[in-house]
């Protein structure tokens, strides 16, 4: 299998997986919550900042959605590579309240390096691609 197939697959897999969790986060909150990793949620209206997680996660997966289907294979690397920071940030807030190290890092932490990983393959496919197309366009400037 191709580096850009294997990637492709991974950057979907993400797309699902932020997608499905954010819809979680929205349709039920309350449920979904616990496997966030923090000790304690909000209670009553509180809730509601857990649908907050939920949009944003949605957006997240939708932004990459769009470059993935639009073929925009570089800015989906880097893309990737930024939103990586939201679970960075999410296992920082984990860790900084108490809650569960377990899912701090092997939830959080391990999504947003895979993310990264991703994101960096994806640019050295697209940077291999650029340069393969590139190398002819050099070959007619320099026979003129």
């Amino acid at each position: 299998m191709s580096l850009k197939k294997i990637n492709t697959v991974l950057a979907a897999a993400f797309i699902l997986f932020i997608l499905w969790f954010g819809t979680e986060y929205i349709l039920s909150p309350e449920t979904t919550a616990p496997g966030y990793g923090l000790p304690s949620w909000p209670s009553g209206d509180g809730d509601g900042f857990l649908v907050v997680k939920g949009i944003r996660d949605v957006v997240l997966a939708l932004a990459l959605g769009v470059l993935l289907v639009t073929g925009h294979r570089r800015a989906l690397g880097w893309v990737l590579m930024v939103e990586a920071l939201a679970a960075y940030g999410d296992m920082t807030n984990v860790l900084a309240h108490h809650g569960s190290v377990a899912i701090a890092l092997g939830v959080h932490c391990l999504t947003a390096t895979l993310m990264v990983i991703n994101g960096l393959l994806i640019i050295r496919e697209t940077r291999r691609a650029a340069a393969a197309a590139e190398a002819p366009a050099r070959v007619r400037v320099l026979a003129r």
